[in-house]
């Protein structure tokens, strides 16, 4: 695939993930549109979300629920596109929002591949492609990142890396769309800064393209780290989300 259908192919998926059109995240003018999950959204999205903003770099489409529609329309067009995923404006939305008993709760960035830039990386241990059979006694909390013990059905593959016969990183994929693997790295303390995180991740992106599949990578802004190696794995920018949840479920995410 070509970057341009990569990107086409997430557009669609946030499309789908929203409730709008993939042709939405192209146009010059923000979109406000209706909140509705499609029958193939995203697996780990989960209602109540009372508005989700998306910019893929053009505007921000944002799906809403009626009671913030206008509050979100008054927003976006308040401030120019890239301002709304940052503060100080974003405090504009949250204090009101808090009126409605709801808190901006998620904020991440998302990765693509770069077709041009997705070579071998050298890794100093062997190898080796994983397939959910090898996965059984990995869902540890060293690996928690590569997987998901809550979601182990849509784990799909990995790439490790072994000193001997010791698992010392994991990169892995969960098949959180039909078309998209959203992929996760660990690496073993010891063992960081070689390398392996991105060597794996970059092996892994590929093995998932060989399959039909269009890998994808989260990461906070403030995760440097993670941010770092997707750029060394040959991923770049592509998409960044806000989403806004009900307050008492953001409370209980923060008393965790």
């Amino acid at each position: 695939m070509t970057n341009h259908q990569l990107l086409s192919v997430a557009m669609r998926q946030s499309a789908e993930d929203m409730g709008c059109a993939a042709e939405d995240f192209l146009k010059d003018e923000n979109v406000i549109a209706p909140l509705r999950l499609g029958a193939n959204a995203r697996k780990y999205l989960r209602l109540p979300i009372v508005c989700n903003l998306i910019s893929y770099g053009n505007n921000v489409v944002a799906a809403v629920t009626d009671e913030v529609s206008a509050l979100v329309a008054e927003y976006v067009g308040r401030y120019p596109f890239y301002h709304c995923f940052e503060t100080p404006n974003m405090h504009f939305l949250d204090d009101r929002l808090r009126d409605m008993d709801a808190r901006i709760c998620f904020m991440a960035e998302y990765f693509l591949p770069d077709v041009e830039r997705l070579g071998d990386l050298p890794c100093a241990y062997e190898t080796r492609v994983l397939t959910p059979p090898d996965f059984a006694e990995l869902y540890r909390p060293e690996w928690s990142n590569a997987l998901c013990a809550n979601r182990k059905a849509l784990d799909a593959l990995g790439v490790g890396a072994y000193d001997g016969d010791t698992l010392i990183g994991l990169a892995a994929c969960s098949a959180d769309c039909d078309a998209m693997w959203q992929i996760g790295v660990d690496v073993l303390p010891g063992y960081r800064r070689r390398g392996v995180a991105s060597a794996l991740t970059c092996a892994l992106a590929k093995e998932i393209l060989r399959r039909g599949r269009v890998p994808f990578y989260c990461a906070a802004w403030s995760n440097l780290r993670s941010v770092r190696n997707a750029l060394r794995s040959g991923l770049v920018p592509a998409w960044v989300e806000m989403t806004a949840k009900p307050r008492q479920l953001v409370e209980k995410l923060n008393a965790k």
